[in-house]
């Protein structure tokens, strides 16, 4: 018996895999992103509940020591804080709201999500308070 529909019509097999290519590949990016966050505090000696390298107690030069270590605490604050927006964008990916920008609901541009893939905002909105 012959079909009505279109032979040309997408099947949802086909729709499905669409939408999810560019999920998985963001996804990808998000996951590498996370390793390397976390290979960096690691570096630092911020990982584990840890609170940074530890220096000779002997070490003649006590403020070098201090500003290093403030430089590390600085740095290592940066990274946790871009480890928890990566963290996010990955629930919101779970959450089916990826993409979404968070202040006025319209889809974030693809080469922003490239760019930075834990994007919250459309560029429009990336700069306001």
């Amino acid at each position: 018996m012959p079909s009505d529909a279109p032979t040309d019509a997408p099947t949802d097999a086909t729709t499905d895999a669409t939408t999810d290519a560019p999920t998985s590949e963001y996804r990808s990016l998000l996951e590498v992103e996370q390793s390397q966050l976390r290979a960096e505090l690691t570096e630092l000696g911020f990982d584990d509940g840890r609170t940074g390298l530890d220096y000779d107690a002997n070490f003649a030069d006590t403020s070098q020591v201090t500003a290093e270590r403030g430089e590390a605490e600085a740095l290592a604050g940066q990274l946790k804080e871009t480890l928890e927006e990566v963290a996010n964008a990955i629930g919101r990916l779970d959450a089916g709201t990826y993409g979404t920008c968070e202040s006025c609901g319209v889809a974030v541009s693809p080469a922003r999500l490239e760019a930075m893939p834990s994007a919250r905002f459309c560029i429009e909105h990336a700069n306001r308070p």
